[in-house]
């Protein structure tokens, strides 16, 4: 038996465990029988869980943790079990085999399903990280950009007015004495202004390459 869980997780059971051993013992006429049935109900338990075992259901199933759960269907025939076979419950866990009755059943599933749940968390926490390392970069490259564009921009910008500034002192004076002189144009010198206004720069915040 397979249960669903959300996330598109599985938890795989056994719920095939005979208990015709344990009723045998419940129904003995004596205390004899009813250990020789009890030590046969145990040693059916722990034939179960090496039949599990050996199946390796977990890889098999990859959205299932590495162990399968042998469901018992009462706490009875569980103590049953354990008093007969006291290391029955260590021995099946060693073996990815957890034994579960209704009480401890749901209690298994719940705990299963959180912990997909802060794996699934951690997961998406760490995937955020890195599309946030990736998009720090890409800006830092971005900016990194703008500001060789800015300082060129000023440098242009510098040597435009050097431009305007040697124009107006070196050669506009010898244009303006045509006027004086009586030159008549149809089309008027232009007075070129200056730029005043600097490009900012990008402050530097890219980590050292």
């Amino acid at each position: 038996m397979i249960v669903r869980l959300p996330e598109k997780r599985a938890i795989i059971v056994g719920a095939k465990t005979p208990l015709d051993a344990y009723l045998s013992a419940i129904q003995a006429k004596d205390d004899a029988t009813r250990q020789l049935e009890l030590k046969r109900h145990a040693q059916i338990i722990r034939s179960r869980v090496r039949e599990l075992a050996s199946k390796n259901y977990w890889a098999e199933y990859t959205d299932s943790p590495e162990f399968v759960v042998l469901f018992i269907p009462g706490e009875q025939f569980l103590s049953a079990a354990l008093e007969i076979d006291s290391t029955l419950l260590e021995d099946s866990m060693s073996q990815n085999i957890i034994l579960a009755t209704p009480t401890n059943f749901i209690a298994l599933l719940r705990a299963v399903s959180y912990g997909w749940k802060q794996q699934a968390l951690a997961e998406n926490a760490m995937e955020i990280r890195e599309l946030g390392e990736t998009l720090y970069k890409r800006l830092a490259t971005f900016t990194g950009h703008l500001d060789k564009l800015g300082k060129s921009l000023n440098s242009s910008v510098d040597h435009y007015n050097k431009s305007v500034g040697s124009l107006e002192r070196q050669v506009m004076p010898s244009g303006r004495k045509f006027l004086e002189m009586g030159l008549r144009a149809k089309t008027e010198i232009v007075e070129l202004q200056p730029i005043e206004k600097q490009i900012r720069e990008v402050q530097d915040q890219r980590e050292d390459k």
